[in-house]
């Protein structure tokens, strides 16, 4: 029989669950429908959940009832592991004041509306104060949870994001990458001069049809709209609940890709959130396994299926039909060919694969600098600037192409940037591994059926929730340890063919 112990723990953490879910509407509303003038009102709304969610893991019974929950010997392996997860956040949890959760909130709120303005600016300076504001609360918490957890305050951070990942690895995995993209890039860079340029299609795009575009696709990937919905925002995201996904996207007049690869993007973060255990819904171990595997998803629909050219076999006819496009700009061969373009790019979102890499490594290293003190914020920009142009060759022209792009910074995600090349390279990892062993997966995509992927990822991926490590989760799936092997075979066969 199982202890009540863990009971009492299962029904803390579903009300806990059920709170953050509201935060996630409160969230999604506030990047996608407020008025700006709501901003102040809508900071002092997120702070308040904030503190009472923070309160309900602080509570001093809930160290008691998990000692005495770990010493039941009659939970079922998903106990278990619910019960590691529970204990996971209640120690990230206890390492914060209510006073410091509270600040924080309030600070991340109103630094993004600053943000926001600023942004379309260029204007760091104005951003610059709160920055700082944010930046020292952030230093804060990476200390106090570096004490309780016994590590650096970066991995302190990191670990938020993702459970168990650690600097020394990345340091590592991320050399290895530096070591070899710029030889390799230039070595696309070549190969796309001899080929003659394929024509590009010619806009403008008109918004509706994009959205237009971006529903059918989601629709043909199996995106359920009874529990989910596309909207636009300053910056694409995927939030919401297993029951009530939240998209967004923003839309170019000139380039219907940008926006459309987007959308494919966050339905792949959306079809996890989606595909995560239903039996375990309001419980730790129900939720997704981590920011690496979050991006592993949306990067494997992106990336290695959309990008491809299976893919455009099935969509170039919807592409041609939604704009009545017509002409050798709209051959599949010159569709494809123009979503692989590699050419270094100032904005990260709309970098292609081979060079979005160098975007992550930059920031990665500069908001290491930043947490450990080591960089004063007034010279971020000229410290992204100069890395830009050691990395990708490039002169942002301004602040808006330069450090004021990402939102991440603006809304306290500090340790998040390197999990989106942690999620390439495993995308690439369990994606080979799906084709190896359901080869009816590679087969079904001309013709638009993705139902052979999709119950793939929900079988290695989206239903085993929080059950297992995500290097279990990886070796598990593939065969063998996350590695950059299959990430690099992977560049190496499609852009040097």
């Amino acid at each position: 029989m199982i202890s009540s112990a863990y009971f009492k723990l299962e029904q803390r953490f579903r009300r806990l669950s059920v709170l953050r879910d509201a935060t996630e509407a409160l969230q999604w509303d506030y990047a996608t429908m407020m008025p700006s003038g709501g901003g102040p009102g809508r900071g002092e709304q997120l702070a308040e959940l904030s503190g009472v969610c923070h309160g309900l893991l602080n509570d001093p019974e809930i160290g008691d009832l998990l000692d005495k929950a770990q010493d039941e010997t009659t939970l079922s392996p998903w106990q278990a592991a619910n019960l590691k997860a529970m204990r996971r956040k209640w120690t990230h949890a206890t390492a914060l004041s209510k006073d410091l959760v509270l600040a924080y909130s309030k600070a991340c709120t109103g630094c993004e509306t600053v943000w926001r303005t600023a942004r379309a600016d260029g204007d760091f300076a104005a951003v610059l104060p709160h920055m700082e504001t944010l930046l020292s609360l952030v230093r804060e918490r990476a200390a106090a949870k570096a004490e309780k957890l016994g590590l650096c305050q970066y991995d302190a951070l990191l670990d938020e994001f993702e459970p168990g990942g650690r600097s020394a690895d990345i340091d590592v995995r991320f050399a290895e990458l530096e070591s070899f993209l710029p030889e390799f890039l230039n070595e696309v860079l070549e190969k796309q001069k001899i080929d003659p340029a394929p024509p590009m299609p010619e806009g403008p795009f008109d918004p509706e049809k994009q959205r237009e575009l971006g529903l059918k696709l989601m629709t043909a990937l199996g995106f359920d709209f009874n529990h989910g919905r596309l909207d636009v925002s300053l910056h694409p995201f995927c939030g919401g609940t297993p029951d009530d996904v939240r998209i967004t996207t923003r839309f170019n007049e000139n380039d219907f890709s940008s926006a459309i690869m987007g959308v494919l993007h966050e339905t792949g973060h959306g079809l996890y959130q989606r595909g995560l255990p239903p039996d375990w819904r309001y419980q730790p171990v129900g939720e997704a396994l981590g920011m690496g595997a979050h991006e592993s998803q949306s990067l494997l629909i992106e990336m290695q299926v959309s990008r491809s050219r299976p893919f455009l076999e099935f969509a170039a006819p919807l592409m041609r039909e939604t704009f009545d496009g017509s002409g050798p700009a709209w051959d599949t061969s010159s569709l494809y060919r123009n979503l692989i373009k590699v050419e270094p790019d100032f904005i990260r979102v709309d970098a292609d694969e081979v060079t979005y890499p160098l975007h992550i490594i930059l920031r990665y290293r500069l908001e290491k600098l930043m947490i450990a003190g080591d960089l004063p914020l007034v010279d971020l920009p000229e410290a992204w600037n100069d890395s830009m142009k050691k990395l990708l060759g490039l002169d942002p022209a301004n602040d808006r192409e330069g450090c004021l792009q990402d939102i991440h910074w603006y809304d306290g995600a500090w340790g998040y940037f390197p999990t989106y090349t942690l999620g390439a390279m495993t995308a690439a990892q369990l994606y080979a591994a799906a084709l190896t062993t359901r080869p009816e997966i590679l087969a079904g995509i001309p013709d638009g059926n993705f139902k052979p992927l999709l119950d793939w990822l929900k079988e290695n991926v989206h239903s085993l929730g929080s059950s297992l490590s995500a290097g279990d989760m990886v070796e598990q799936a593939s065969g063998k340890p996350l590695n950059a092997d299959a990430f690099i075979h992977h560049l190496k066969s499609r852009y040097l063919a």
